[in-house]
């Protein structure tokens, strides 16, 4: 679910969906600046109701997003 959610999220701001794999680096691979990064986290808040920081020096890949994302989620509900 989450993963479907940020996938949409990047093919909204551009980026080829062939790119977008659980591995896929958010600077390396992926490209995304910080704006981006940004628009990112906004629209996972928009969309899931959570924080999540992508820090524009942190080189993450799209499944610890999603851990994070969760994590975030689950101290939500509690």
């Amino acid at each position: 679910m989450v993963m479907d959610v940020l996938k949409d999220i990047l093919l909204e701001l551009g980026i080829s969906e062939e790119l977008i794999t659980e591995k896929a680096l958010v600077h390396k691979d992926l490209q995304l600046d910080s704006t981006e990064t940004v628009e990112v986290s906004l629209g996972l808040k928009r969309r899931l109701g959570v924080n999540v920081k992508i820090e524009s020096r942190q080189e993450l890949t799209l499944s610890q997003i999603c851990d994070m994302v969760t994590q975030a989620m689950t101290a939500t509900a509690n």
